[in-house]
């Protein structure tokens, strides 16, 4: 059973737009990461070739560029993701604090 509090929160159109941005920003951001992760562990199973190919005066692969690739990008959607928080996300909470003290 919910308090009284706990229907004021669950009913505000703030808490219901911060929980939809949220969630809408952490999917987007899960997809492109299982998309860039996914992606790279496919070529790394059927472009062999590819993955083996040298780059540049041949010192490196494909491959290896490929998975700094995927590391860089997890660091990058984590950053996009803390700067949401710390910005968008943060003032609809001090909006839905002020609406319901």
């Amino acid at each position: 059973m919910r308090t009284p509090a706990e229907d004021r929160i669950l009913s505000s159109s703030n808490f219901r737009t911060l929980v939809a941005e949220r969630n809408g920003f952490a999917v987007k951001l899960s997809v492109a990461m299982l998309v860039i992760y996914y992606g790279f562990i496919l070529l790394v199973a059927f472009a062999k070739p590819l993955m083996a190919a040298k780059v540049g005066s041949g010192v490196t692969s494909v491959g290896i560029v490929l998975g700094l690739f995927v590391i860089v990008a997890a660091f990058v959607l984590t950053g996009l993701y803390v700067q949401r928080a710390n910005g968008r996300f943060d003032a609809l909470t001090r909006e839905l604090r002020k609406e319901l003290t």
